[in-house]
């Protein structure tokens, strides 16, 4: 085992989640993940925690898409409200190895199930709210991911790791220091009551009065480095185009534009996917309004990779997402969906309450 999966798998631990004795800990990951969930596990154990494990096989998701009836698929186990009731923590480790599998099934299907489920996503989101859980979400570097970054498996691993800081001698120091750069921007923003987007056929005005901002530093998502809120929901007005391509369940969207009219999405279009585009949309009632609002500020992330872990960290990048909202903002938007659009601002403007606070990137402050 590279020792850095060791020292990944203590990041995650300690840092990310902050595993306590007596915790329960669900470790969730495809078996192409292995060596991480095998370093997890036996972390989560050495510091006196309760470790569940539960592994996927490849193809798993396209053979219940393909042979679900909407009976199934809208069936939420208990077994499962009660694990959502129960864990205190969730370690979430994406390694596909053909992230293309959902590519040609029925799409209303998908959007069934994402709407069943959240009833789920509404539990942990309360329990989350109130301290009582913790998760975070990493990617190992499959051969899968690997492909789509346009990269063999072993120049993605290097990336996976740089991107982590796992290179650093101490990760916990490196995520430390970029915690606090990042608090910086966080204080300014948390004065702020609204922002105007514009840019390459973009020109979008939001509210995010009353809302908070957050620090991402590494607690919910490895690797990280954003800062985000969810925006008041029906304050959304004007027309903004996502330049990278926007990846859901496997499904590659390119060159989306979105009209917004009092906080709804009244227009979505794409080049490519449209279809699959506003059937996602059209989930349920929240998924045409904004559940969030970032900036990418993670500039060891330097290419596109079609994975959203990695791409809405973009330093210079702006990222939007329909959907489900965060309750620790103050965002009241519910949804089963939470999709990110991004967009690149290398040569955009952000305004602060009418103030020219972003340029090409980089914040002016």
């Amino acid at each position: 085992m590279d020792p850095r999966v060791r020292k990944w798998a203590r990041l995650l631990v300690d840092y990310s989640i902050g595993v306590k004795k007596g915790d329960v800990v669900l470790i969730r990951g495809s078996v192409e993940a292995q060596p991480l969930v095998k370093a997890c596990f036996e972390e989560v154990l050495k510091r006196g925690a309760h470790p569940i494990v539960r592994l996927s096989f490849e193809g798993q998701s396209y053979t219940y898409y393909k042979l679900a009836s909407e009976e199934q698929l809208t069936f939420i186990s208990e077994i499962d409200r009660v694990t959502a009731r129960t864990i205190n923590g969730l370690i979430s480790i994406i390694a596909e190895s053909n992230t293309k599998e959902l590519t040609n099934v029925d799409h209303k299907k998908v959007a069934l199930a994402r709407k069943a489920y959240r009833e789920i996503r509404d539990i942990l989101d309360e329990r989350e709210l109130k301290g009582e859980f913790r998760w975070v979400l990493t990617a190992y570097p499959s051969s899968g991911l690997a492909q789509d970054a346009e990269m063999s498996t072993e120049e993605f691993e290097e990336f996976v790791y740089e991107a982590c800081g796992l290179n650093a001698e101490d990760p916990v120091e490196y995520w430390k220091n970029v915690a606090e750069r990042q608090e910086r921007i966080v204080e300014f923003l948390n004065g702020v009551k609204q922002l105007r987007f514009v840019g390459t056929d973009t020109d979008i005005t939001l509210s995010v009065e009353g809302r908070k901002w957050i620090n991402c530093k590494g607690d919910r998502n490895m690797p990280d480095g954003e800062v985000f809120t969810s925006p008041v929901e029906d304050s959304v007005n004007g027309y903004i185009y996502f330049d990278f391509p926007a990846v859901y369940s496997g499904v590659e969207v390119v060159g989306v534009r979105l009209v917004f009219e009092e906080g709804k999405i009244v227009k979505a279009t794409a080049d490519k996917g449209e279809d699959f585009l506003n059937k996602m949309l059209d989930t349920d009632e929240g998924a045409r309004y904004l559940g969030e609002v970032a900036f990418g500020l993670n500039e060891g992330i330097k290419r596109f990779t079609k994975d959203i872990l990695f791409d809405e960290k973009i330093g210079g990048t702006i990222h939007m997402a329909a959907g489900a909202s965060y309750p620790e903002t103050g965002g009241k938007n519910k949804s089963g969906l939470h999709w990110d659009f991004i967009k690149n601002m290398k040569e955009g403007e952000v305004y602060a309450d009418g103030k020219l606070i972003y340029k090409n990137g980089q914040f002016l402050f």
